[in-house]
């Protein structure tokens, strides 16, 4: 059974979408509608729409969309009924005690609780003389219990099934932990701890709830580190650790760290504002959600070899969003853990005031190597940075810059200039032969049959069907005539199919059609191309002209695909063709 439809409404009327997400997004006036950086993917040009109208956003650069529960179920991660609860909550409402399906949602709740508890042992176990080995080390650390308590940090027993038995005793099944990740099954189906001999660190979501765990062993020992995989409540390219802690830090600055170490050592230091990725390089999601907490970004990785090549992917990544990104150089450091035990708190605060944007970083970088009093060194030095500044889309950083370089270098600033420009023409270049690559691999795996491409019959059919059930939006009273001459099979795409079935449902019905209804029977992504369905209603016309040719050519592919031809016939049929009575 679905949520009661009448609650829908209230939520509905109680949480504005523009206020729901302003929360997230920085979104501005622009006429009637709201538009901001899209939440969903990198980009510079604001393309994301908020229509208070309709209740609905949409992203025109990725087609996500949806209502005000799609866009809590994909900002949050959730399912579609605790993206219900989560908004009922905001709302000061009590959901109903109605009998909907929530299997999932407890699910959810579950795997939580064991993570909860599996914490708990794990610093239970720590704090006990078998776990003194690992109160130890984060001791050495220099880590206060004021901080251990804070992060949940613990110490996993060196035996194979301590925390599957005191799981047991609580009531939870092996399969449960294994679902999590906690425990792992032998090739013969004997079910073992997954953490043992390990310092543990939790990680967290946004709410509080611990997700997934990190494990590193007390020696030199391989693996050295063992993360929770993903599971229904963990997705490690999606989450940060410490996020949790940092967004209340009340900074608009995040700094971003290679490990948790760091992290909890810079947190232990003052600065709240630290967070890591888990176990991976830098993702685009990561990126999205850092943008949602921060307008500056400070990279403190590691000095070496590893961490110099991961902060220029990260770099990278931060370059096709407007965020300020400011590169660390942790001199006397391997690393920020490094520099506070080394010199303290005031030495890291110091390299974070005299942090260089990413443009200044990487010229820096590129000086390194080069013997500036020889001519040969400047000129090797000067493409180096031209080359950097050819990035630069900007035109006055690019004519600041071409100036530091003329007097740093001697040389006259119009010939740094036309080097930069030279350069540009480089890069273009070599973009055109990288696409020029894809579109050759793109051939080279094109398959000329009806399965591998659409034709042009098939196009023609996908926009006739989006214009019927854009008008449907625009003008519900068309269905009576359309339903008329179609059925749903007539739909090709499924989706579509489904979409014209529930129209029609609801309808004849005597219900809405509201977003917020029709959000429990569709996916955020089929959310989005229902909201650019229902925007392209209003530009129908509002006469039932207009979707008549429409409608007509659904009915003449209908005709084509009845047609049988004489080789389909039974032989008594075939001769029927022939008798003239």
């Amino acid at each position: 059974m679905a949520i009661r439809e009448d609650f829908l409404q209230t939520l509905k009327e109680r949480i504005d979408i523009e206020d729901l997400v302003r929360e997230y997004v920085d979104i501005k006036k622009a006429g009637s509608n709201s538009k901001g950086l899209c939440p969903f993917h990198s980009e510079k040009t604001p393309s994301f729409t908020v229509f208070p109208d309709t209740g609905s956003y949409f992203c025109f650069g990725c087609s996500n969309g949806g209502d005000i529960i799609t866009f809590i179920r994909e900002i949050e991660n959730l399912d579609y009924v605790e993206a219900v609860k989560f908004l009922a909550e905001k709302a000061g409402l009590n959901m109903p005690e109605d009998n909907y399906d929530d299997t999932l949602g407890k699910k959810r709740q579950k795997m939580y609780k064991i993570n909860k508890d599996a914490a708990r042992f794990f610093y239970d176990h720590m704090m006990s003389p078998e776990g003194k080995a690992g109160l130890d080390y984060w001791l050495s650390r220099g880590f206060s219990m004021n901080t251990i308590r804070r992060f949940g940090l613990g110490f996993a027993p060196n035996n194979s099934y301590a925390l599957i038995n005191h799981m047991r005793q609580k009531g939870y099944s092996e399969q449960e932990l294994f679902e999590v990740n906690l425990a792992k099954k032998n090739e013969k189906g004997i079910y073992y701890d997954n953490f043992r001999n390990r310092i543990m660190t939790p990680i967290f979501d946004l709410r509080g709830n611990v997700i997934a765990f990190g494990g590193r062993v007390l020696d030199d020992s391989k693996p050295k580190y063992i993360n929770t995989s993903d599971t229904l409540i963990y997705k490690k390219t999606q989450n940060l650790f410490a996020l949790n802690f940092a967004k209340s830090s009340g900074k608009t600055s995040l700094i971003l760290c290679e490990g948790y170490m760091d992290v909890i050592a810079l947190h232990q230091a003052g600065f709240t504002n630290a967070v890591a990725g888990c176990g991976t390089a830098l993702t685009d999601e990561q990126v999205r959600l850092i943008s949602r907490y921060a307008d500056k970004v400070y990279l403190a990785y590691d000095g070496d070899g590893p961490g110099k090549e991961a902060l220029e992917k990260a770099i990278a990544k931060f370059q096709q969003t407007d965020i300020m990104i400011n590169p660390l150089v942790l001199e006397g450091g391997n690393d920020p853990d490094d520099i506070l035990r080394k010199f303290g708190p005031e030495r890291f605060k110091a390299i974070l005031e005299g942090a260089s944007n990413e443009i200044e970083y990487k010229l820096k970088t590129a000086k390194e190597g080069f013997d500036l009093t020889s001519d040969d060194g400047r000129i090797k030095y000067l493409r180096a940075a031209v080359a950097v500044l050819a990035t630069l889309d900007n035109a006055i950083e690019r004519d600041v810059y071409a100036s530091r370089l003329s007097e740093e270098l001697n040389v006259s600033k119009e010939a740094v200039l036309i080097q930069i420009k030279d350069a540009e023409k480089g890069l273009k270049r070599q973009k055109k032969k990288i696409d020029f690559k894809q579109l050759n691999a793109g051939f080279k795996n094109y398959k000329d049959d009806s399965t591998s491409r659409a034709s042009t019959t098939d196009v023609q059919l996908g926009k006739a069907e989006e214009i019927i059930l854009s008008s449907i939006f625009a003008n519900p009273d068309f269905l009576k005539k359309i339903e008329q001459d179609l059925l749903p099979e007539d739909f090709k795409s499924d989706f579509r199919k489904r979409l014209y079935t529930v129209l029609q449902n609801r309808i004849n019905a005597g219900q809405e059609i509201d977003l917020i209804y029709l959000s429990s029977e569709f996916t955020p992504e089929e959310m989005g191309q229902i909201v650019k369905l229902q925007n392209s209603g209003s530009q129908i016309a509002g006469t039932f002209k207009e979707i008549k040719d429409c409608i007509d050519v659904l009915k003449t592919e209908r005709q084509k695909n009845t047609e049988i031809s004489p080789a389909e016939l039974s032989d008594e049929e075939f001769l029927k063709l022939f008798k003239t009575d």
